[in-house]
């Protein structure tokens, strides 16, 4: 799941689009059962037999993971279907930094997940470099971070060429016309054939269940009888399902930043309300930016920061900073003031400055850098391929119109382009699975910390109180009036209880609550921090 932006225009059209592709209303393509094959149980534990057996080889780690000369590298072999165990295979890469502390301290591999989809922590070795509480872990635990499948280095998805995926300028459709929906359909219907083309017998199997028995294959090849594992975002999610397959597999469970689990929330319904948490947060950031008028001088008030930001929007399409920076871009760029309050004083010098006639600053945040295009494609493809096969999406096109209408009434933001990026869905050529109904019994799980901030803008906080219920004795600790998107690492007080977890085994019980960190100090100019977990789309 991906972040989303929040609807703008009352009123729905029940529009049909005469020159649309006629895919948004065709039926998927119904694969055919595989032969000879097992129950998806027995093919995880047939995989994760032989993951066992055989290990993970580490070694020095490729160029191309850019990781330091202490990380080792190795990979993991996983079904692409686990109804045929013995069929094709994906290599999954893995990463790792070895426990800085002493032996008797030790407490085994902790394997992490930022979230997307499309999210590749195959940086994660990096994260002690941090300090406070990462350096603190890896005093004791193992890092590893891997790329799921399709990402980065483990068999690679794309659906498209990634330089025309990344180009720039674009124009972003505050109040979108008949042709711009269109051309937007049509786009998206290319980009599904795209994905079919490149994928046709495994695209099905991009999913999030496949990436939870995908993680129980590691945790073998690990040599753990338990998992430790720590999601943030979307990788909270395949925590969820992972409890939920594999209860007696879990040591200790950390769901930071909570997607919303429920059938019904999986995956439409989640990004229609993403839309309206993230316009929340949009607001948050104009209401500071105001009371920050005499460093800034974009306005007194939110409405007055608005039509500022307004007034840049309209300048780039009429000149795109730098040739590349559109519309598109800009409302991309700042979406980041939504997941990390350390994004809210640079991003309102950004804006300033360009008022002043200093494009540079925004030309240097938001012009898309196309030596990252290849991963940034990649990203977006694994994150379609993902979210289309979890879960049934609408296949006509009324439908998403007269929904995306109404929430970009009230959250206008980025609802449109949220609604762009997910429109392959209503155009995939594979049939979308049931959700799985994320639920454990009393007893089943050993204690689970889950962490969340109630002005959460990619996951909003009700996904925690729900999966608070679905996995029957977690614990929730909250960092109430906040909204950064992973918590962990930057509240001094949620960081206790996430060490006190790792380190020992407890809960707070029930729950707990943290005080929301500082507000950030007008006036700093330094490059944003990208925002964990989710891909703006965003």
């Amino acid at each position: 799941m991906r972040a989303a932006a929040i609807p703008s225009t009352v009123g729905a059209l029940a529009l049909t689009l005469a020159s649309a592709p006629a895919a948004a209303s065709a039926a998927p393509h119904r694969a055919l059962p595989p032969t000879n094959s097992v129950p998806e149980a027995a093919g995880v534990r047939a995989a994760a037999g032989d993951a066992a057996a055989q290990g993970i080889r580490w070694q020095p780690c490729p160029a191309a993971e850019h990781l330091p000369a202490s990380a080792e590298c190795g990979t993991v072999r996983v079904p692409v279907d686990y109804t045929r165990p013995d069929g094709e295979h994906i290599s999954l890469t893995v990463s790792r930094a070895r426990a800085t502390g002493n032996a008797a301290e030790y407490q085994g591999p902790l394997v992490y997940n930022p979230g997307g989809p499309g999210g590749n922590a195959m940086t994660f070795p990096l994260y002690p470099k941090l300090g406070g509480l990462w350096k603190r872990l890896n005093a004791r635990y193992d890092f590893i971070g891997y790329a799921p499948r399709g990402v980065g280095r483990s068999d690679p998805l794309s659906c498209q060429n990634p330089k025309a995926f990344l180009k720039g300028p674009n124009h972003s459709a505050q109040h979108p016309t008949w042709a711009v929906k269109q051309a937007m359909n049509r786009k998206a219907a290319a980009y599904a054939a795209g994905c079919a083309k490149a994928q046709p017998d495994r695209l099905r199997h991009y999913t999030t269940p496949n990436n939870a028995r995908d993680l129980d294959v590691l945790r073998a090849a690990l040599g753990q009888r338990g998992l430790t594992y720590m999601g943030v975002s979307y990788g909270t999610y395949i925590g969820s399902v992972y409890a939920t397959l594999f209860p007696g597999h879990v040591r200790r469970l950390v769901l930071d930043s909570i997607v919303n689990p429920a059938p019904d929330n999986v995956w439409y319904q989640a990004n229609l309300d993403q839309n309206v948490a993230f316009e929340r947060r949009w607001e948050d950031w104009k209401t500071w930016v105001a009371r920050h008028d005499d460093t800034y001088r974009l306005g007194r008030t939110a409405r007055q920061v608005q039509a500022s930001f307004d007034a840049v929007r309209a300048a780039v399409d009429r000149e795109p900073a730098g040739g590349t920076v559109g519309s598109k871009e800009l409302v991309a760029a700042f979406l980041d003031t939504g997941y990390a309050d350390a994004t809210w004083a640079p991003y309102a010098r950004v804006l300033s400055d360009f008022r002043k006639g200093e494009p540079g600053p925004l030309i240097k945040v938001a012009a898309p850098d196309m030596k990252k295009a290849k991963k940034e494609e990649n990203g977006n493809a694994v994150y379609n391929a993902v979210e289309c096969q979890d879960a049934p999406w609408p296949r006509d096109w009324p439908r998403w119109d007269r929904d995306n209408t109404v929430t970009a009434a009230v959250a206008p933001f980025n609802t449109w382009e949220n609604a762009w990026m997910n429109l392959p869905c209503a155009y995939w050529k594979t049939e979308s699975a049931t959700p799985l109904d994320v639920r454990t019994a009393v007893g089943q799980l050993p204690p689970v910390l889950l962490v969340a901030a109630t002005r959460d803008g990619a996951t909003p906080y009700a996904g925690a109180l729900e999966t608070r219920r679905r996995l029957a004795g977690s614990s929730l600790v909250t960092e109430r009036g906040a909204g950064n998107h992973g918590v962990s690492g930057g509240n001094r007080c949620v960081n206790a209880h996430v060490e006190r977890y790792l380190f020992e085994g407890r809960t707070p019980g029930t729950d707990a609550e943290c005080a929301a960190r500082p507000a950030p100090k007008p006036g700093a100019r330094q490059q944003p921090l990208p925002a964990p977990g989710m891909r703006a789309g965003r």
